[in-house]
């Protein structure tokens, strides 16, 4: 059995590789068509545009993993059926259970490869390559801190402490700087929003240094431009699905002290912590496809139907995010529900196909 075990495990890894890069080349080579549109853009050449796609390129991974162990295994199994191996399986005595046991062995290998890609190298990475674009496209050099986001803005330096999901600032303090680095003038503005060209300022008192004295004046509104905009802000703080469980956790323990919703950060941690699991589920979901239309089915038509199976999960997954938000379901329910029907349909198929 140990060999048997070694051979499955060689070839359905090799598969899955090999469908994985190829996942990988695809989306990365979309990434860079989009990003060749922004080339020449302040200092953003082509060795940065390479540098940004190569960063997102663990994203990728991380979302591509289960799809690929869907089609290698498909694959493999089907060329298993084309040379009779699994026939040869059966009657040697080696039951289908027996079988899924050993295929759960490489998807619990891909399982802790998505976790540990998702956990430790995507989210660092993501925030790497935006920080790239944004400095070489606009200018503009973000960093955050517990006291909030910090946007360096020409001469300026600003400080939000609260960015809502529209996009719009609660407690901001701009710092501005004259060309000696002289501090010259700092606004504190309870609120703004963007209108499509400029941020408006509410409740805004500014206070100006001067060489003698110092003079400070508070408006009910004002009109601030900057290159600061509404899409840098969001790839700022980074969505939640693509952020660490680890810093998930406890910015949802900052948002409940804050008394503020919670749901979305919610979905995307339980999503975290099932997400690797469907790699386990797409095993299980592949291993009957092996048995069906053995010798009618070619290697193009499983390829073929385990992309088709993957993007339906890729597509559950996000309907079920959204439906859980607007419905306020239990984020686990929201979370766990794709991966559990489609490995209810894999159990059920494995029950079909040992019954025939």
């Amino acid at each position: 059995m140990k060999l048997l075990n070694r051979y499955l495990a060689q070839e359905i890894i090799s598969s899955i590789m090999l469908i994985m890069l190829g996942l990988l080349a695809m989306f990365s080579f979309f990434d860079l068509i989009q990003e060749l549109e922004s080339l020449g853009q302040g200092s953003y050449g082509i060795g940065k545009v390479l540098l940004y796609v190569l960063l997102s390129a663990p994203g990728h991974v991380y979302e591509v993993v289960p799809v690929a162990v869907l089609v290698g295994t498909m694959y493999s199994l089907g060329q298993f059926s084309r040379y009779s191996e699994l026939i040869i399986l059966r009657v040697s005595g080696i039951s289908i259970r027996k079988i899924a046991f050993s295929l759960l062995r490489v998807g619990l290998v891909f399982a802790v490869l998505t976790f540990l890609v998702g956990e430790l190298i995507a989210p660092l990475s993501e925030k790497a390559a935006q920080r790239i674009r944004i400095q070489a496209t606009d200018s503009v050099v973000a960093q955050d801190f517990r006291s909030g986001l910090w946007v360096k803005d020409g001469n300026s330096f600003v400080n939000v402490q609260t960015v809502m999901p529209d996009a719009s600032l609660m407690n901001i303090n701009i710092y501005e700087f004259d060309n000696e680095f002289r501090l010259r003038t700092i606004s504190n503005a309870k609120d703004g929003s963007f209108d499509g060209k400029n941020w408006n300022l509410h409740q805004v008192t500014q206070t100006h240094f001067e060489e003698q004295k110092i003079r400070t004046n508070m408006f009910p509104e004002a009109t601030w431009q900057s290159l600061i905009r509404p899409e840098l802000l969001n790839v700022l703080l980074v969505v939640p699905e693509k952020m660490s469980a680890w810093n998930l956790y406890f910015y949802i323990n900052h948002l409940t002290s804050n008394k503020q919703k919670t749901s979305r950060h919610q979905i995307a941690l339980w999503s975290k912590m099932i997400y690797p699991l469907a790699c386990l589920v797409m095993v299980i979901l592949a291993l009957p496809f092996g048995f069906v239309q053995q010798r009618s089915s070619s290697a193009s038509t499983k390829i073929f139907a385990g992309i088709m199976l993957g993007i339906v999960y890729q597509v559950l997954n996000r309907v079920f995010v959204h439906l859980g938000l607007l419905n306020d379901w239990s984020p686990l329910f929201s979370a766990v529900m794709p991966t559990l029907l489609f490995m209810l349909a894999g159990i059920f198929m494995l029950y079909w196909v040992e019954r025939r």
